[in-house]
């Protein structure tokens, strides 16, 4: 078992500027905008640069200081994403996700299974890599951002099938038509209902499929990545159960995001992969 702090370096049109007080500030291209974090319980690095903020997110929902436009869009490497100030905080992008999606461009998986796959950040990588993926959310208007990030960065239709459903019940199907994957990519929130009103409990359901993954691995499987934001949940915990299911040794750990004023690191969320190509 191997563990590791992961910390995007390669970003150009994301920054964390800094953090403190319950809150993250960070530009997304242009625009510099202030968020809640519950994680965030020191004191902020950089207290002038937060009279830049063009939006903050408060109870009552943003309040712009600058007009946003009703989305933009900002690059890592090849991968494209539109983005826009939603009334649940978030952007449309989880900016540390930027080391597991470098990770999958290094594998040389040619079909692969994303599953609460969001807005295509990994289905995008992996597809670059050359994969056939299989992209699954039980959200449409989640599949349908993906749908258009994915064009917006100039990926083939053909590489993707884009899958409306619970994921326990897709793989349970993909079992008995004997699918099999080179690599599977999970992103599993702490509680969610399915396409049906599937309820799902992070703690209880995450055991049972990624067990039932294991079914529908290739013979000689290439990668399994599960990832996971709950602090309810330690990250050796995620390692023991996939070297558990895969019998082999894992990297696990935590992924971060590093200020740009102080240095420190903003912990976003728990880790745990195995591949065949160490990358």
């Amino acid at each position: 078992m191997v563990h590791s702090i992961l910390v995007p370096e390669e970003w150009r049109d994301w920054e964390l500027i800094d953090s403190g007080g319950g809150q993250k500030l960070e530009r997304w291209g242009q625009y510099v905008m202030a968020r809640p974090d519950p994680r965030v319980i020191w004191g902020k690095g950089d207290a002038k640069t937060w009279k830049n903020a063009d939006a903050v997110f408060e109870d009552s929902g943003w309040k712009l200081r600058t007009p946003l436009p009703a989305n933009w869009v900002i690059s890592y490497d090849k991968m494209k994403f539109r983005l826009k100030a939603t009334d649940f905080k978030h952007t449309g992008v989880f900016a540390e996700q930027a080391v597991n999606w470098s990770w999958l461009g290094q594998q040389q998986a040619k079909s692969v299974l994303n599953l609460f796959a969001y807005t295509g950040g990994a289905t995008m990588a992996a597809a670059l890599a050359g994969a056939h993926v299989t992209h699954v959310d039980s959200s449409r208007p989640a599949l349908m951002w993906a749908s258009e990030n994915t064009k917006l960065s100039g990926i083939s239709k053909e590489r993707i099938r884009w899958i409306q459903d619970d994921a326990l019940k897709f793989v349970k199907r993909e079992i008995r038509r004997g699918v099999k994957y080179d690599g599977i990519i999970m992103d599993p929130p702490r509680f969610g209902r399915g396409v049906s009103g599937e309820v799902w409990k992070l703690e209880e359901k995450l055991p049972e499929l990624t067990w039932a993954c294991k079914e529908i691995l290739s013979s000689t499987p290439l990668f399994f990545l599960i990832n996971a934001y709950t602090a309810d949940l330690s990250s050796i915990a995620l390692g023991n159960l996939l070297a558990d299911v895969m019998g082999k040794e894992v990297e696990f750990g935590e992924l971060g995001l590093k200020e740009s004023s102080k240095g420190r690191i903003l912990p976003a969320g728990i880790f745990a992969r195995w591949s065949v190509i160490q990358a």
